[in-house]
């Protein structure tokens, strides 16, 4: 969560299966990065070191030798085989604080990647769950397989973040090789080339063409992600797809909620955003303030407090989550179970819960190189005096969808909570109320 967040928690243990220096690194490969491109990795991670013990909310950086790090990690630079080692280190280097916040956010590549599909973990499991139409990955690949490794690594809920980070962030590649199992237990392995965009490091915003591509880019992912309200019956459901939202939009949905008896908000799926759109809404569904948490910074420790505001939303509350809910949303549910404003259902979430400022950086002078770090400034204390990260919260009652499911297009999650709400929904008209959108590529 940043007061303004990107990305997704990178855990302790896995990363190192990709990025430790023994497998980055080996005393028998020969460098071959230049010096100009060791000088810049050199000073990237030179500022991922600057910028943590400026930044960093704990002032014993969780009690790493942070100077003998950084000289650990920049005497790999030199041995590195190309560009994305170089940077695979600078990303190790930030990994050692096992903080789902700080990170490394790596230059822009020139092509962009697009697999065609999106993965999710559910319970122990991960599942293709969303296949772009008119790909190769439509026709290799089907809703509801169970993705049993990715280019040779075991997908597991414990190492589900790590793995994201590195294929997609941080070396995201133009082919993924996945062995699968079918809803009826059929396995089989397949090679998923990905659509290739190619794309500008640096964009000219002096021209109209490329700064209106970009705003149109944007527009377009925002479309896709908005948030969205639905009425069946005496119920609101309302999917919150993030907590980038303007004030009016969340107040039109409070709105169209008070017409109701119950209020379904959906956070599955949702990564978190802006502290004060967290606050706007849990102002809107309590009748009096709220702490939400204790903000515990480099300095001084301070309470994030919602506000009650106008008229709030009295009804019955059911919020669902799933292991893709994080950040600002596991704090959402997490409060309305420590209130005992309402219930919660769906998965285990995610357990990335911290504050984070995101730092924009460059490297080079006439040719610039644009990166940036995601720094933890604060953790964050929940009511009950425990933390959610890496624990995430369980909900009050557990409803997965399975493989056949997923592929069958049922939603027994939200068909459940319809009925906790009183009223009938099958799970696969469910399925269908909001349908998912892919924003253009």
């Amino acid at each position: 969560m940043t007061s303004g967040r990107f990305g997704q928690s990178l855990a302790s243990g896995a990363f190192f299966v990709f990025l430790s220096a023994s497998s980055i690194l080996t005393a028998q490969q020969q460098a071959v990065l230049s010096s100009d491109q060791q000088s810049r990795i050199s000073g990237i991670l030179r500022v991922a070191y600057r910028d943590v013990k400026d930044y960093y909310y704990d002032p014993k950086i969780r009690g790493l030798n942070w100077d003998a790090r950084y000289q650990q990690y920049a005497s790999m630079i030199g041995k590195a085989r190309n560009v994305d080692d170089g940077l695979s280190v600078v990303a190790a280097f930030l990994n050692g604080l096992e903080d789902s916040h700080t990170y490394f956010v790596p230059p822009t590549r020139v092509n962009r990647f697009d697999t065609g599909y999106q993965f999710k973990v559910v319970g122990d499991d991960c599942f293709i769950t969303q296949i772009r139409p008119k790909t190769e990955a439509a026709e290799k690949l089907q809703v509801g397989d169970q993705v049993i490794a990715l280019d040779g690594y075991k997908v597991n809920r414990t190492d589900f973040h790590d793995m994201q980070y590195f294929f997609k962030i941080l070396t995201p590649r133009a082919a993924e090789q996945l062995d699968l199992r079918s809803p009826a237990g059929e396995q089989r392995r397949v090679i998923v080339n990905a659509k290739v965009r190619a794309s500008k490091q640096l964009l000219d915003f002096t021209t109209d063409s490329e700064y209106m591509d970009l705003i149109r880019r944007s527009e377009d992912e925002e479309h896709a992600t908005r948030s969205r309200v639905m009425e069946i019956g005496d119920v609101a459901i309302w999917k919150l797809q993030s907590f980038v939202l303007d004030y009016d939009k969340a107040d039109k949905a409070i709105g169209i909620a008070r017409k109701h008896s119950a209020l379904i908000l959906d956070l599955r799926g949702n990564p978190g955003g802006s502290i004060d759109t967290l606050k706007w809404i849990v102002g809107s569904l309590f009748d009096r303030d709220i702490k939400i948490s204790d903000r515990i910074e480099k300095k001084e420790t301070k309470a994030m407090v919602a506000k009650h505001h106008g008229s709030p939303f009295t009804g019955k509350l059911i919020v669902l989550v799933d292991s893709g809910s994080a950040s600002c949303a596991e704090l959402l549910a997490r409060v309305v179970q420590i209130e005992h404003r309402g219930t919660v259902i769906g998965d285990r979430t995610a357990g990335a819960v911290m504050e984070a400022m995101y730092y924009q950086e460059s490297e080079g002078t006439d040719n610039v190189v644009r990166y940036g770090f995601s720094i933890t400034h604060a953790n964050l204390m929940m009511g009950d005096g425990k933390s959610l990260e890496k624990a995430g919260v369980m909900p009050d009652e557990v409803v997965l969808p399975t493989g056949a499911d997923l592929a069958a297009g049922r939603d027994p999650v939200l068909a459940r909570a319809a009925e906790l709400a009183g009223e009938k929904l099958d799970s696969v008209a469910a399925g269908k109320l909001i349908p998912f959108e892919w924003a253009p590529i």
